[in-house]
């Protein structure tokens, strides 16, 4: 099993504030919190997530 490639925003800085995490995984969005990231992950497709953020 590969590794899921979490990224974090450049705009989060180094200093280990809160932010979140993505991942793009077969055509899926998957978002944790970088503070828990044991915790829940949020899962979305792709898509329907652009197109919400979009549309905010």
């Amino acid at each position: 099993m590969n590794p899921i490639p979490w990224r974090k925003s450049s705009y989060s800085g180094g200093n280990g504030g809160d932010c979140v995490e993505l991942a793009h995984v077969g055509g899926r969005l998957l978002v944790r919190d970088s503070k828990n990231p044991e915790g829940p992950t949020l899962t979305f497709p792709t898509a329907h997530f652009l197109r919400a953020v979009k549309n905010a």
